[in-house]
C-alpha cells in the first residue's frame, strides 16, 4: 500500500508513511484564541530554575465531553491509538503558565491537578498562541506556552474521597499516600499529577514538583513496594514475553531466583545509542536484591517505567525472580512521547502468552535467534555484558544446600 501524499511504499498511519505523517502534525494550521473558555485536563510543572519555575495548565480551547482522553496514556494504550492521533490530542492543549515558586501552591493548580475529571476554566492569555509542540523525555508533548494574564475556574470542581482523604491528611508521608491511591486503582498518571501539584506529603515538606520529575517518583515508588513484598513469594519458572507498542519492542525474560532487574535499550537502525556512556549500541543498567543507590545513569526514567509492570506482573503471580528486558525501539516511533510508552509497551507483552523454558541456556537461545531473525540485530553481546545473568551464574540457590 502507497502513501497518499508522496505515494511510496509504506504507510504508517491514517495512510500515510511515518514522513508524511510527521509532516502533516508539524505542519497542522489550528486557530488558537488569546482568551477562551476550555476544558483542563492536566497541570504542568517545569523544571528549568528550580526551585523559580514556570506553574501551567494544560488547556484546550473550548469545552469537551472527550477532554479527559488528551491526557490518558492507558486509555491511548487500550485502544491502540497511534503516533499521529496522540500528537492530534498534545498539540490542541496550550500551556497557559506564569513564572512561579515551587513553595507558592495556588488552589487553581492543585484543583487541576486533583479533580476527577476536566475542570473548565475561563482563561486569558497574554497573547495569541502559536501552534507548535514541546517534548521532553519524561511527559507527554504538548502545544504552545503562553504565559497567563488570568485563569478562572467556573464550576464545582469534583474531588473523589479517597484523593480528599490525603489531600487534607498533612501526617501522612507522600509514598504511603500515593500508595494507599494505588491500591485504590487511581493510575500512575493521576498519580504523578496529584504529586506534581503538592497535594501528598507531610504538610511543611509539601511543594511543588516538576512533572517529568513526578512521573519518575511515582514509578520508581510504586515499583519498590512491590518489590519489597515479591520476598515471600516462590520463584517464578524460566518465563518469556514479548511485545510492543508504537515502534517500541520488549523481549521481558523471566528467571528464578530472587528480585533482580536490568534493562538494555537499543535502537534497530542505530550502530550507538546516544544515551549509551560507552557509545555503545545499547543503553544499560540494573540493579540486585538491594536495589538502586543511585538514578539510573543511561536508561534514565525509562528504567523506572519499566520496572513497574515488571513488578505488577510478578506481584499478580505471586511469583520472585529475576527479569532481564530488552527494547528495540524501531523506526515506526517517529517522535518521543514519554516514558508512558514504555510502561504501556511492557504491559502490552506482559498480557501476551509466555513461553516457557526448561533452563536459562534454552532461553537465552531462543532469544538470541528470536531477535536476529525480528529485527536483525545480534544481542549475543549484551548478554556478554549482562550484569544479571553473571549473578545468575554465580549465585548460590538454596536447592544447593538441600
Amino acid at each position: 500500500m502507497k502513501c497518499l501524499m508522496c505515494k511510496t511504499v509504506g504507510v504508517f498511519e491514517r495512510g500515510l508513511c511515518a514522513s508524511c505523517a510527521k509532516k502533516e502534525i508539524f505542519n497542522k494550521v489550528r486557530n488558537f484564541k488569546k482568551d477562551f473558555f476550555g476544558s483542563v485536563p492536566s497541570p504542568f510543572i517545569g523544571h528549568y530554575n528550580y526551585p523559580n519555575i514556570n506553574v501551567g495548565i494544560l488547556s484546550l480551547q473550548d469545552i469537551r465531553k472527550d477532554a479527559s482522553s488528551f491526557d490518558a496514556p492507558s486509555e491511548w494504550a487500550t485502544l491502540n491509538k497511534g503516533v499521529y492521533d496522540i500528537l492530534d490530542y498534545r498539540s490542541a492543549l496550550v500551556n497557559a503558565r506564569k513564572k512561579s515558586n515551587v513553595y507558592k501552591i495556588e488552589d487553581i493548580t492543585r484543583l487541576v491537578g486533583i479533580a476527577t475529571k476536566p475542570v473548565e476554566m475561563e482563561i486569558d492569555l497574554k497573547k495569541k498562541p502559536r501552534f507548535g509542540l514541546n517534548f521532553n523525555s519524561e511527559a507527554s508533548p504538548y502545544g504552545p506556552n503562553v504565559e497567563v494574564k488570568k485563569a478562572k475556574i467556573t464550576e464545582n470542581v469534583k474531588i473523589a474521597r479517597a484523593v480528599e482523604k490525603v489531600n487534607d491528611d498533612i501526617d501522612l508521608k507522600s509514598n504511603n499516600a500515593l500508595s494507599y491511591l494505588y491500591k485504590k486503582g487511581f493510575d500512575e498518571n493521576f498519580l504523578s499529577k496529584l504529586l506534581s501539584v503538592g497535594s501528598v506529603g507531610i504538610g511543611k515538606d509539601r511543594r511543588l514538583v516538576p512533572t517529568r520529575w513526578s512521573i519518575t517518583a511515582v514509578d520508581d515508588s510504586m515499583s519498590k513496594q512491590m518489590i519489597n513484598e515479591l520476598k515471600d513469594f516462590n520463584e517464578i519458572n524460566y518465563d518469556l514475553y514479548f511485545g510492543g507498542y508504537l515502534g517500541n519492542y520488549y523481549l521481558v525474560c523471566f528467571f528464578p531466583g530472587e528480585w533482580s532487574f536490568e534493562l538494555f535499550e537499543s535502537y534497530v537502525e542505530k550502530k550507538v545509542n546516544q544515551w549509551s556512556k560507552s557509545n555503545l549500541r545499547y543503553a544499560t543498567d540494573y540493579e540486585n536484591v538491594f536495589g538502586r543507590k543511585e538514578y539510573a545513569k543511561e536508561t534514565a526514567g525509562g528504567y523506572y517505567a519499566a520496572r513497574l509492570p515488571v513488578s505488577e506482573k510478578l506481584k499478580s503471580l505471586k511469583r520472585k525472580g529475576s527479569v532481564l528486558v530488552f527494547r528495540f525501539i524501531t523506526e515506526e516511533y517517529t517522535v518521543p512521547l514519554g516514558v508512558w510508552v514504555v510502561r504501556e509497551s511492557i504491559r502490552k507483552a506482559l498480557k501476551n502468552k509466555p513461553l516457557n523454558f526448561g533452563n536459562k541456556e534454552l532461553m537465552l537461545k531462543y532469544a538470541k535467534i528470536f531477535v536476529k531473525k525480528k529485527f536483525g540485530v545480534e544481542i549475543d553481546e549484551m548478554i556478554r555484558k549482562s550484569i544479571l545473568l553473571k549473578e545468575l551464574k554465580t549465585q548460590k540457590r538454596l536447592l544447593a544446600f538441600v
